[in-house]
């Protein structure tokens, strides 16, 4: 299995990042974006979606209080954040296996919370700070793109 490796300096290189590997992903894929809180895997997300072309990068948030947004029309993206789910049953409602089987990019947010239920083929994003500061330089790990 690939893993790339990447040493990003700024958001505008995180932005940057997500669009190149938007123009690499086939039309059905899921992304596992894994990352301690303010790694940037919503900067991330951000990039793929505008380098889809589906939202400019500034339409593009966080989906912690809703859990899900889809962009396009029809729907391209659907962008998932686990962040505030506790137990697996709350996967299940959700829907989410439906929503991985779709013809669709989906992005989920902390899937390490509950990396037993993610598909096997899904593409590993792990995002570190590589120094203390949240203005740090941030290591990403890519394994599984073609």
């Amino acid at each position: 299995m690939s893993c790339e490796t990447y040493l990003l300096r700024s958001e505008e290189e995180m932005l940057a990042l997500g669009q190149q590997l938007a123009q690499r992903l086939p039309a059905r894929a899921v992304l596992l974006l894994m990352g301690n809180l303010g790694a940037g895997k919503t900067t991330l997300a951000k990039g793929i979606v505008s380098g889809l072309g589906v939202a400019l990068p500034e339409e593009v948030s966080s989906p912690t209080f809703t859990l899900i947004h889809e962009y396009g029309d029809p729907v391209r993206v659907y962008h998932i954040d686990l962040y505030r789910l506790e137990e697996p049953q709350q996967l299940l409602n959700l829907g989410l296996e439906e929503i991985f089987e779709r013809r669709a990019v989906t992005l989920v947010e902390w899937a390490d919370r509950f990396a037993n239920w993610m598909p096997p083929d899904a593409i590993r994003v792990e995002i570190e700070n590589s120094g203390p500061g949240e203005e740090s330089a941030r290591l990403v790990r890519v394994t599984g793109l073609a």
